[in-house]
């Protein structure tokens, strides 16, 4: 019984790591410009089968892993300067447009760049299952863990001890006093929409050798993503963890003691729920905005 429990528990953490990392890509773009970007599950799938591909053509896998990561910051960048930038003065509802535009043009393009199969990547470092208290794990699970700790570890520190990530913060609270003050705000827009593209690829690269992925595989990981985001309270980076971590365990622990057929629709009953009780989620600043 208690291995099974424990069994769940690392399911449910696993999915929920990276669930918390594309929920922070997430609420960084939204921190530094107030768009949700649709298109964030689509840097996950191209992180994974950027990866695969170029390993397929002979590339060391390390290799493989940044190149891939830095093409997918490259995507980012291409779509804040050629689709938000032209539009910046735009609507809410024209820019979640935009975003869902580039989302589909993303896994058209993936489809005719690599294919329309599903493909996996070796774990980084072996498939020797751990037991843990009579539950089995993969050491795949403690790399999702691991790096996605080192990742909120390393973003904390970038915002609160460098200037850059300081810059960042002040575009979030007052663009127009952070221009003021002489921050350049369309540079931080561009970095936020590179730095969000990184972490969905590096989610993307770090759950392929656990559950596969192909052109697809982006949609569902971006919904959950975006759901993890709301649920800590859009725009708020420990939130967006948090809220990741909660979905993913609730997932695990729903579909392994009630119904394996409900998992994805559990995350969206706890998100409709939050909307419902909670809409600024669970840290997220109280207060509403006419728009």
């Amino acid at each position: 019984m208690l291995g099974e429990f424990i069994q769940y528990l690392f399911s449910g953490l696993t999915s929920g790591a990276i669930y918390a990392l594309v929920g922070l890509g997430f609420a960084l773009i939204y921190n530094a410009s107030h768009v949700i970007n649709f298109a964030q599950g689509e840097f996950v799938m191209l992180g994974g089968m950027g990866t695969v591909f170029l390993a397929a053509a002979g590339v060391p896998l390390p290799l493989a892993v940044v190149v891939a990561i830095i093409g997918t910051a490259c995507v980012g960048f291409a779509l804040e300067k050629l689709a938000v930038e032209q539009t910046k003065n735009a609507s809410v509802v024209t820019l979640i447009i935009i975003t869902i535009g580039a989302s589909i043009v993303l896994r058209g393009a993936a489809q005719v760049l690599f294919d329309k199969q599903f493909h996996t990547l070796p774990a980084f470092s072996g498939d020797e299952p751990i037991n843990v208290l009579g539950a089995t794990i993969t050491s795949q699970t403690l790399w999702v863990l691991g790096i996605t700790a080192l990742i909120v570890v390393v973003l904390q520190w970038f915002f609160n001890r460098t200037l850059l990530g300081k810059a960042i913060l002040a575009t979030s609270v007052n663009p127009l006093a952070a221009k003021l003050v002489g921050i350049n705000v369309s540079f931080v827009l561009l970095l936020s929409f590179g730095m969000s593209a990184a972490l969905g690829a590096i989610a993307g690269v770090l759950i392929t050798p656990i559950t596969s992925t192909n052109f697809e595989v982006g949609i569902m990981l971006g919904l959950k993503g975006f759901s993890a985001a709301i649920l800590g309270g859009l725009g708020n980076p420990f939130g967006a963890v948090i809220g990741g971590l909660i979905l993913g365990i609730v997932e695990a622990f729903g579909a392994g003691y009630i119904s394996s057929e409900y998992k994805d629709a559990m995350a969206f009953i706890i998100i409709l729920l939050a909307l419902f009780f909670m809409p600024s989620g669970l840290f997220g600043k109280k207060g509403t905005e006419r728009v």
